[in-house]
């Protein structure tokens, strides 16, 4: 038996483990590394038998091959692992077929449905969607995006954290499609797809007084951010629809964290007037204000701004003016392509309405 040719397993003496040889066809294997050596269309060709040509017209799916022949090339491909070279593909006909996302933070819930949405739109395109997190720090969300630019993304959606867009400027003048969503851009014309968030904060409060209540408090987010000031409007809107003065101690606007947010709340609770109902001014503050409400005495009224997972299944149900994140995302995402066709060229503004959904929480009556 020649042992150079027959492969025979054998046994460590320390470890007392079988070693099996590496019984795979040397021809098989490609030289050099393991990592960034892939196989190219020319070692298609060398396998196959076959021009370079042959195999180009294979992988691109164009005609003039005979039916052996593409079954040739196909069996190389399948077994080399060959993948075709995208990137030089499109950048030939100008575009990169891929699009970019900037979300606040990727963990909120409110941007599942946005992201998936954009993302079915770019697939349907033939895009691939690539994103991240600005973490509501504008230098953040600049670095992403021109990162992004520099990876010659056709466009961008962006969720802005900052208010000023201006480092944007020469990647749109360069051509990169651009569109703003849930808040507009700073100090640019652009695109943007917003929520009606001061329509559907008065809404939401104005529900609220409808139900008998006066002192209403109002829990939101940073004021400088464009959603939070809309709101903290539709909320002041309503009550002075209705004649209503409103205390500096019914309001309270910062950063969503639990514990701003729990203090706030048991604050205008726990003042000598206290409040009968309260407005969130989004699902993370709406997620503590529950909280808080489920250890206070007597029953508080809560209509939130955004839907909340399980709002119906807790008791009372919580009453939300909902938005529509997947319509947010989809309606972003389309006018991206059509500015990428050239089909839509002046910016615009489109806001879309928001929905009150009645479930208990904010029909309670005031206590006192």
């Amino acid at each position: 038996m020649d042992r150079r040719t027959t492969p025979v397993d054998q046994t460590d003496d320390r470890t007392g483990r079988r070693i099996v040889p590496d019984t795979t066809r040397r021809a098989d294997r490609i030289p050099g590394n393991r990592y960034g050596n892939r196989p190219t269309m020319k070692d298609v060709a060398a396998r196959a038998g076959v021009g370079l040509k042959t195999v180009s017209r294979v992988v691109n799916g164009e005609p003039g091959v005979t039916p052996d022949t593409e079954r040739r090339v196909q069996e190389a491909i399948e077994a080399l692992g060959f993948r075709r070279n995208d990137s030089a593909r499109v950048l030939r006909k100008g575009r990169t077929a891929s699009i970019g996302l900037v979300l606040e933070d990727l963990a909120d819930p409110f941007y599942g449905p946005l992201s998936r949405a954009v993302e079915e739109v770019a697939r349907a395109h033939g895009a691939l969607l690539i994103n991240g997190s600005s973490a509501e720090d504008p230098e953040r969300e600049q670095e992403l995006a021109l990162a992004l630019c520099a990876r010659r993304v056709d466009g961008l959606v962006i969720i802005p954290a900052g208010d000023d867009h201006r480092y944007l400027e020469p990647e749109i003048k360069a051509g990169v499609a651009t569109v703003f969503v849930d808040r507009p851009a700073g100090k640019i014309d652009a695109d943007v797809v917003l929520s009606d968030n001061f329509g559907g904060a008065r809404d939401g409060v104005a529900h609220l007084i409808a139900q008998g209540h006066r002192r209403i408090g109002f829990i939101g987010d940073m004021p400088r951010i464009h959603t939070a000031a809309e709101r903290l409007r539709g909320y002041r809107a309503a009550m002075e629809g209705a004649g209503i003065t409103v205390e500096d101690a019914w309001m309270s606007l910062g950063a969503t964290d639990p514990e701003r947010v729990r203090r706030a709340a048991v604050e205008m609770l726990s003042d000598p007037s206290p409040v009968t109902a309260v407005f969130t001014g989004n699902n993370r503050v709406t997620v503590t204000v529950i909280r808080v409400l489920a250890e206070h005495p007597r029953p508080v009224a809560l209509v939130g701004f955004d839907d909340i997972e399980l709002a119906d299944l807790l008791d009372p149900g919580v009453t939300v003016i909902a938005q529509d994140a997947a319509a947010l995302g989809r309606t972003a995402a389309d006018r991206l392509f059509r500015q990428l066709d050239g089909t839509h060229i002046t910016p615009e503004r489109i806001e879309l309405p928001t929905r009150l959904i009645t479930r208990g929480s904010g029909e309670r009556p005031p206590a006192d």
